[in-house]
């Protein structure tokens, strides 16, 4: 189901659970406060993604967690690391099953019902590509998994792996531009059988939860299969399935349930191709790219494709798999990122202590997070931010892209500033954002036609109002001046 430019919370739940505990009382769902949920909506935020919930293999954390790169990364974002503080990857999941450490599926029933009772959805992951190596559905469902042989294994010990205890072999889940994840067993989505179990699997999810963000959601294409695993489906036999797995998967999950919501992690350009499938939005990573690139005509050019796919693209300047904004920005322009992925169409993303300003990259095998000062600057910035784009035009509003002129002939620091503009009915709200390092200024053409002689500009996130003549703005332009990485929003 498509929302209006929803905002959405990522929280990683393992590790967010813990500010719950009651001494040596560990917290799990059914502890969680309704407040917790009521300083989020205060916020603004639709939508709540609970990232980690299902149930992982423990006998996965000795066997895969402790691999050198993986220890130097704990190292990096825990300097008082211990072996206790490894919890395994929520993407290596065992089963579609609450983790008993988070409760059961009673509690996540609950935490559904205190969002929607506060009109707020809540989200869960689907993780198409793989399952845990360990998953107990190697021993019930093999048919399910994309099996491999003695001689695969015997030269590719890192693709392929053996199953402990019995002469059977599976190939490693992966993405074809990087080694397998070897603490996964990879999902053969040319077998009929696991085509039908990944469908079930989605309709048993959807019963608990308003949407699913699904990781890494190209690699089920049919192409994207294929291309990854041609030499083993067709030495095996295996024959392209008659429909597409998403197509499939979607049309029954919303035949049953026409208001689910499905978010896929998509990259390679097949953005489009998955809303044609039926996704109702697709991440927009090349936004992120273009704005740590800082290229302002790139970035214009890229909000200027079609309304319907701009509309289905969730915007984001971090997640768990993304450097903190703060570190991969710098602060200053991370605060000008932010009003953009907050003020255009779309679906608007932010992730847990993004509004804190943190700035420790978490890996997700983590069950723990260093303790860290929040930012309070860059904390009322997001307050601010957030309050003045939970106003009902940013939501139904009709969003345009304005020409940015130069404010006179040789100053080509336009160049620098982007700007738009939401309208609903008499209300307006303009966006203009200096994203460069040196002060820019320019003109913009606004439609002040019927307004009085003089009208009054006020800017939300500086609380200061301006007063223009209404002829001038008309026929030159609103003057604009911003220091380095500065931005307005006027209402007018």
């Amino acid at each position: 189901m498509l929302l209006n430019n929803p905002k959405l919370y990522e929280i990683n739940t393992r590790v967010w659970i813990r500010k719950f505990d009651e001494g040596t009382q560990k917290a799990n769902l059914k502890n969680i406060p309704v407040e917790a949920w009521s300083d989020l909506k205060e916020k603004g935020i639709d939508v709540v993604w609970l990232m980690g919930v299902w149930k992982s293999c423990s006998e996965s954390v000795p066997d895969y967690c402790f691999k050198d790169y993986l220890v130097k990364g704990y190292q990096k974002a825990l300097r008082d690391y211990c072996e206790e503080d490894v919890i395994g990857s929520p993407f290596a999941i065992d089963e579609y099953v609450v983790n008993p450490a988070l409760g059961n599926f009673r509690d996540l029933k609950k935490v559904r019902e205190d969002l929607n009772s506060k009109g707020m959805k809540l989200f869960l992951d689907f993780i198409p590509n793989h399952f845990s190596a360990n998953t107990k559905l190697l021993k019930k469902h093999p048919e399910i998994f994309l099996p491999a042989n003695k001689d695969l294994y015997a030269n590719d010990k890192y693709t392929y792996f053996k199953l402990d205890g019995a002469e059977k072999y599976f190939c490693h889940g992966r993405d074809p531009f990087f080694p397998p994840w070897e603490d996964t067993v990879q999902v053969n989505y040319f077998s009929k059988d696991a085509f039908d179990f990944m469908v079930n699997t989605l309709l048993n999810i959807a019963e608990y939860c308003d949407g699913v963000r699904c990781d890494m959601a190209m690699l089920a294409l049919d192409n994207v299969f294929y291309n990854t695993w041609s030499g083993i489906l067709n030495r095996l036999g295996f024959q392209k399935p008659q429909e597409n797995f998403w197509h499939a998967a979607i049309s029954k999950v919303k035949e049953k349930f026409p208001d689910f919501t499905f978010i896929a992690e998509v990259y390679w350009d097949l953005e489009w191709d998955l809303q044609q499938l039926g996704f109702d939005y697709t991440y927009d990573k090349k936004l992120i790219d273009r704005l740590a690139w800082g290229d302002v005509t790139e970035i214009k050019l890229h909000l200027l494709a079609e309304e319907d796919y701009q509309k289905r693209s969730v915007r984001f300047i971090e997640n768990h798999d993304e450097e903190r904004a703060i570190m991969l920005l710098g602060k200053p322009r991370s605060l000008a990122a932010a009003v953009i992925i907050s003020t255009i169409q779309g679906m608007h993303f932010y992730y847990d202590g993004q509004f804190e300003g943190r700035r420790t990259k978490l890996p997700v095998q983590l069950g723990r997070q260093p303790l860290e000062n929040n930012d309070k600057p860059v904390y009322d910035f997001y307050m601010k931010l957030l309050q003045i784009t939970k106003d009902e035009i940013f939501k139904t509003g009709l969003w345009k892209m304005l020409d940015v002129l130069p404010s006179w002939e040789t100053n080509l620091t336009y160049k620098n500033i982007l700007a738009w503009n939401w309208k609903l009915g008499n209300e307006n709200r303009l966006v203009v954002v200096n994203y460069s390092s040196v002060s820019s200024q320019c003109r913009i053409k606004i439609d002040t036609i019927g307004f009085d002689e003089t009208f009054k500009l006020t800017d939300l996130l500086h609380d200061t109002v301006y007063q223009r003549s209404t002829e001038d703005t008309y026929h030159e332009g609103l003057f604009v001046d911003l220091k380095p990485f500065q931005s307005h929003i006027f209402a007018y």
